[in-house]
This record gives C-alpha cells, structure tokens and sequence, in this order.
C-alpha cells in the first residue's frame, strides 16, 4: 500500500470512531489520537522525501502510485508528492492538530462538529496527495462542503449569510474549476488526467489555453481570495469557530494558490505568460487593499481576515512573477501565512470566549489580565508585520527579492506597490496591539478573567513554536521546496 493512502485512512478511521463514541471523553480522545497520527505522519514524510532527494532521486513526484477508477474517462485515483504538497501537508497536520485542543471545551454537539471538521480535513490532505485532476477536483469540493454547517451551526454573529455566501461564491469557483478542467482534458487530447502526463504532451492549443487558463485561475483563485472575488473571505471568517478560522484561513485558503500553479500554470504556460499581466494588477489590488481594509476594522476577525486578503494576494502575486526565487516565496507565504492566521485566529477566539465581544473600541489593559494570550497576540503580530526571526519575514522578503528579478518596468512597479503593503501592516498592527493589551480595561468586568488553560496554551505554544522556527530555519523547507518548483519553472521558462 502507498504511504501516501494514510493521509486519507486516518481521516477516515477518525470519523468511525467519532461516529461510535458515547461521550465527551472519547470524543476528545479519538480527535488527539488522529490528529496526533497525523502530524507524526507529515513529520515522518518529510524526513522520508528528504532522504529520497539526498539518495539522488530527482524524481517530479515521489511515492507515486495509480489504481484506475472509471476507465471511459481515464480516471485514476493517482497519488504523488514534491516538496510543494509535502510542506502543505505538515501545514495541514499542524492546524488540525492545534484545532483540536483550540475546540476542546466547544459546545454543543460536540461530536457532529468534529465529524464535519474531519471531513474537511480528510478532503484537504486528499487534495494534497492528488496528482490527477478530477481525484484533486473531488478532494476539493469534499473539503468545501463541510464549512456550510461548520459556520452555519456553529458559528456567530450573522453565521447564516456568512454560510452561503461563502458556499455560493466557492461553489461558482468550483465550476469554472471543473470546466477548465474538461477543457484541459478534452483539448489537449490526453488519454489520462494525470497532471505530470498531460504537462509532458504539451497538446494544448494556444487558443484553448487562452479560455481554459483564466477559467481555471479564477476558479481556483477564488478560495485564494483574488480581487474581486475575495468578498466571501472576511464574512466567512467572522462568524466561523474558532478551529473552523484556523483551518479555513490557515489551510483551505492554501488549496487556492497550490491550485493556480500546480494546474493552471503548470498545465498551460503559454496563456500563463499571455494573461499573467492581468492577474498581476489583480493580486496587487488584493495586496494594497486587504491590508488598507484592516486598517479600518474595528472587529479582531475582520482585522484578521483582510489581512488574509492580504497575505494572500501575495502568493498569487509571487506565483504569476514566475522566478524560481519569487515561486519559492509563494509557498513560504503559504506555510508562514497558514501557521500566523491559525495563530492569531485561536487568540481571538480564547479572548472573544472570555470577554464575549471582538470589538476593538470595547477591549483594552488585557495583558494585566491574561499575560499568556497576550504575549501570544504580540508574537503573532510580530510575525504578522515581517519582523525578522517569524516566518513572515523570510517568506515576504524571499518574494520581493524574487519578483525584483524580473527585468522589465510593469513587473517591478506592481512589486514596490505590493510591497507597501508591509508599512500598512506595521499600522493596524501596532495599533491594535497598543489598543487592546494596555493601557487600563475598558470593561472592569473584564478585571475578573482568567488566563489560558492548558489545552489553550497546547495549541499556541504549538504554532508560536512552528513561526519561529519557520522563520529562524527556513532552509530546509527552501530548499525542498526550490527543487519541486523547478520542473514548473522550466515549463513556463519554455514558453
């Protein structure tokens, strides 16, 4: 059996014994279990692929293996992983893994959330896995549909809107998803949808790549937060659980950007270096505003959730620069935005949980009364803003060094635009972290508050650690991750 099939195993296992627990206790015992495997298996892959790179093997995909599904398509349940989706699925294992202590007191019915925040999971390391398009495109769509009911039920605030535009706007991606592609697979006159054949063919017509190339980013650049198709993302976040905004903006979100490169991109780069100009100025916008658009929130998620916008305007901006250097900082992006948002998402949700509200103008001297979360919001934030030493730094300089490589002037004006959005950040940032830690409770019924309990500080401690050394020793995963990218490269390069 591949290794790879028990990234989608566990998931499963982990939803029988959901289904067959009695009580609180074996619920939470079932979900540390998985989720515990889990990283001890992303933790394991990544030491194995590093040793098959030092072992020589050069390989595109490794541990790849093919049970056919349905032949009159060519559909194949194809598994297969390079240093990009390995690094995705250590990200994956540590936000469910945090997500499970970050939801351990959560009310009520306990057992159908962690039942439908499994199948998330399940859906998103199945994604991961996948090296053939429609196997990819069904991992998807199960990760999307559980987050209707997650924010629906379990949510706050206007959690019913918030469900369905999210659920309508990522479904209406999820079409243009499945007609690029159909496109791909009936234009290129492919005899399978596996990705690393059908790149190899290069049978795609200029003209076809030109329709299907933009259908497919924007369907995939939807769930990245693509300006102007971002607006699903704050409402989404606001009103979804706690471990649901972990997971969602720390992963889920990822599925977007891994989407447009490793199918769009890499599939069609002829229309990629046509159209990327376009695209370009849209990321930018998405850039620039989601960070201006932070600045003038009032509600910690809202903060939170257009400098996701943000962040991840940059990962589609590094990823259309097509440099080796810029294309390695998207996936740096990726892993350090992943990790910071999950990080800054579990605070707000142990602070919101005690003072019940996530107004800004409301909170204030909270570092008197809960140093932990506190001290916590300030790493966070550090990372948030770029400081050297957090993974913010090291991806966010790794994309403007890349991006500046390229020669021409709209290439490098778009990048000295995208890159004030670093001073916007230190803005909000700062001032946030003034307004609601020091300085004197503006609620003196706040006074009473207790601090972080132990499965609280499980999960934090657990991503401040992952940020920190993201960004003190990023080498390992730079270079794993510099050498999956240089086979898309060479494609683009090509063309």
């Amino acid at each position: 059996m591949n290794f790879l099939n028990l990234f989608v195993i566990i998931p499963l296992l982990m939803l029988l014994g959901l289904w067959l627990s009695k009580n609180i206790k074996q619920i939470r015992g079932v979900m540390v279990c998985g989720a515990s495997a889990l990283l001890a298996l992303s933790v394991v892959l990544v030491f194995m692929y590093l040793g098959e790179r030092q072992a020589g093997n050069e390989a595109e995909m490794l541990f790849v293996s093919s049970i056919e599904w349905y032949k009159p398509l060519n559909i194949a349940y194809t598994l297969g992983v390079d240093g990009i989706s390995v690094s995705m699925l250590l990200l994956s294992s540590i936000i469910v893994f945090t997500g499970t202590f970050a939801s351990w007191k959560l009310q009520p019915l306990t057992k159908e959330f962690f039942l439908w925040f499994t199948l998330l999971s399940l859906g998103v390391f199945g994604f991961f896995i996948s090296i053939d398009m429609f196997t990819m495109f069904m991992f998807y769509e199960v990760a999307l549909i559980p987050m209707y009911l997650l924010i629906g039920v379990w949510g706050s605030g206007r959690k019913e809107y918030s469900a369905m535009k999210l659920t309508l706007m990522l479904m209406g991606g999820s079409a243009f998803i499945l007609i690029g592609i159909l496109g791909i697979y009936f234009g290129s006159g492919a005899t399978t949808m596996n990705i690393l054949e059908i790149a190899e063919m290069h049978n795609i017509p200029f003209a076809q790549q030109c329709i299907w190339f933009p259908l497919t980013f924007i369907g995939f650049g939807v769930l990245g937060a693509l300006f102007p198709f971002h607006t699903w993302s704050p409402d989404g976040h606001a009103s979804a659980p706690t471990a649901v905004s972990m997971l969602h903006a720390g992963v889920l979100m990822k599925l977007g950007g891994y989407g447009c490169f490793r199918i769009a991109m890499f599939l069609m780069p002829e229309a990629a270096h046509e159209l990327s100009w376009i695209f370009l100025i849209l990321t930018t916008i998405s850039v620039v505003y989601g960070a201006f658009s932070a600045c003038v929130q009032t509600d910690l998620k809202y903060i939170n959730a257009y400098s996701s916008v943000s962040h991840c305007g940059l990962v589609l901006f590094a990823l259309l620069m097509m440099t080796q250097t810029a294309c390695t900082g998207a996936v740096l992006q990726m892993l350090s935005h992943g990790l910071m948002t999950a990080l800054f998402f579990a605070l707000i949700g142990m602070i919101y949980g005690r003072t019940h509200t996530r107004d800004v103008r409301e909170l204030g001297g909270l570092m008197k009364i809960m140093p932990f979360l506190s001290v916590g919001y300030v790493i966070a934030g550090l990372a948030n803003l770029g400081l050297p030493g957090f993974s913010g730094f090291v991806a966010e300089m790794t994309i403007f060094v890349g991006s500046f490589e390229n020669q021409d002037m709209f290439h490098r004006v778009l990048t000295i635009i995208a890159t004030t959005s670093i001073v916007i950040t230190a803005v909000y940032i700062l001032r946030l972290v003034g307004k609601i830690l020091y300085g004197n409770p503006v609620n003196k019924e706040h006074l009473k508050l207790t601090d972080a309990t132990w499965d609280e500080r499980v999960a934090v401690i657990c991503l401040i650690v992952a940020v920190a050394g993201l960004g003190t020793a990023p080498f390992w995963v730079s270079d794993m991750v510099s050498d999956s990218i240089l086979p898309v490269i060479t494609q683009l390069s090509v063309h």
